[in-house]
């Protein structure tokens, strides 16, 4: 006999992703700003690879990512990697389009300026499996196979009550 299992209800993912994505950005473009760094600007190799452009590069994302998984939980790990590149994707439009480098500096290339993305990435991910780590051990999270089991007799008990329903309206 095959089991029909009922879809889950919507649980507020997709809303709590935005929100999840929108705080950790706020909290990558404010770090940057705070920092005063703009990886996408090179001025000179002392200058622009400095304690603060470490910091903005591996710390800030971390940290943003961390907040998005304390928001979202579970599959954050696998959406942190859009938060650096909306920021720097964006910083690098605004200086390659709108703004200009600054006269003491240069738009790095789009080959560095990936390299520095993937490098933000990763550390992300760092922050966004500590995260998971914490929302797990602090609010636990049940196996898939006991999920599955839930599920199954939730479905059982209202097949259960419409057999009883059909039974009282024939009688």
């Amino acid at each position: 006999m095959s089991e029909y299992v009922a879809p889950e209800k919507d649980t507020g993912k997709w809303l709590r992703a935005m929100i999840g994505l929108g705080i950790a950005t706020a909290i990558n473009h404010f770090g940057d700003r705070l920092l005063g760094v703009t990886i996408e600007i090179f001025t000179s190799p002392l200058k622009y690879f400095s304690p603060a452009w470490v910091m903005d590069v591996f710390l800030v994302p971390m940290i943003a990512n961390f907040c998005l998984a304390l928001v979202f939980g579970k599959g954050s790990k696998w959406l942190c990697y859009v938060t650096p590149l909306i920021v720097r994707g964006l910083s690098y439009f605004n200086i390659a389009v709108v703004t200009g480098p600054p006269q003491e500096g240069y738009l790095i290339p789009l080959g560095w300026w990936g390299f520095f993305i993937i490098l933000a990435m990763e550390t992300g991910m760092v922050g966004a499996i500590m995260g998971e780590a914490l929302v797990k051990r602090n609010y636990g999270r049940k196996p898939v196979e006991m999920l599955y089991q839930e599920r199954i007799q939730r479905e059982e008990k209202r097949r259960e009550r419409i057999r009883l329903a059909r039974e009282q309206r024939g009688k």
